[in-house]
């Protein structure tokens, strides 16, 4: 189990590769949000909805 709340850049592009949508945040100082990334050949209606 993992023990940190965050993956390793490698993790976030395997992940990506396969198809699925990851969160990438920014630093709490600043707007302290999160943009879903998803590779565009790998999207659906159902993965973007």
């Amino acid at each position: 189990m993992k023990t940190d709340m965050f993956d390793t850049v490698e993790e976030a592009i395997a992940a990506i590769a396969a198809g699925q949508l990851v969160v990438v945040s920014d630093d709490a100082d600043r707007e302290n949000e999160g943009d879903l990334i998803m590779a565009a050949s790998k999207a659906t209606p159902e993965t973007v909805n």
